[in-house]
């Protein structure tokens, strides 16, 4: 440390502080990893058997989309004559390719809002808390680690290296969990232009069934989502826990290497 403050120039009250940090940061993170970690795991283990993650029955979990199908339109055939090639000509200028039908025009939805999947909605609002709270705390696991890393030097990096790999699975976590939230995401928009295709063609009974089918994937997702949580919880707690010494403590003294 007398070599470091001969090097650069520290204000005591800061170093104070930042000692005060590195002190909080290392008690949150043993807590976490000693007590938080198997608790969470064992309340995710518990949610896993929570019959609204288990529905057997998807159909259960189906949505009722309220858009009644139109009296069928006749078109009359504008293929002919000049007509026809001013259509023509009108179609590539709008870029609306093969398509001969331009679909119903949606000014409001006869029943109000289209509403989202309810049960999903519920289920996912239970969910989204669990993946926040595993990425805020691998964060904070993660900085103590790093904390502990000590300075660089030539030979004995055996336990620096286990140090790192504890690093790197803690942001591999932080990032897979932060993808659980982009999937969610991805979802809403996906029903939402499914559910918009509807609007304007509701008599195509494929865009309905589209909609059925992702909701389904989706419930199905979000139980993979909750196990994938309770085992990141798993995992973390026992790597960590079977490398402590080594994370704690990296570089053994010269007379610990003797024996």
């Amino acid at each position: 440390m007398n070599t470091m403050s001969s090097l650069i120039k520290v204000d005591n009250e800061i170093k104070t502080k930042v000692d005060a940090f590195r002190e909080r940061i290392t008690a949150e993170a043993e807590d976490l990893v000693a007590n938080f970690f198997p608790k969470k795991l064992l309340e995710l283990d518990q949610f896993l058997k929570d019959p609204t993650i288990n529905i057997r029955e998807l159909k259960e979990i189906h949505s009722e989309i309220n858009l009644t199908v139109p009296d069928p339109i006749l078109l009359a055939d504008i293929h002919d004559g000049l007509e026809g090639q001013n259509a023509k000509k009108r179609k590539l200028e709008d870029g609306a390719g093969d398509d001969k039908v331009g679909g119903t025009k949606v000014f409001v939805m006869p029943g109000g809002m289209m509403k989202s999947n309810g049960k999903l909605v519920d289920l996912i609002e239970k969910v989204k808390p669990e993946i926040r709270t595993l990425i805020e705390k691998c964060n904070t696991v993660k900085m103590w680690v790093q904390l502990l890393i000590p300075r660089i030097e030539d030979g004995n990096n055996f336990g620096v290296s286990i140090q790192e790999e504890t690093v790197a699975e803690l942001r591999t976590v932080e990032g897979e969990a932060a993808s659980y939230l982009d999937q969610i995401s991805r979802y809403y928009i996906t029903r939402a232009k499914l559910v918009s295709k509807i609007a304007k063609y509701p008599h195509v009974e494929d865009y309905r069934r589209t909609v059925t089918e992702i909701d389904e994937k989706e419930y199905i997702s979000l139980k993979i989502i909750v196990s994938e949580l309770r085992n990141q919880y798993v995992t973390l707690h026992d790597m960590i826990l079977k490398n402590i010494e080594k994370i704690k403590r990296p570089r053994s003294s010269n007379s610990d290497a003797l024996y």
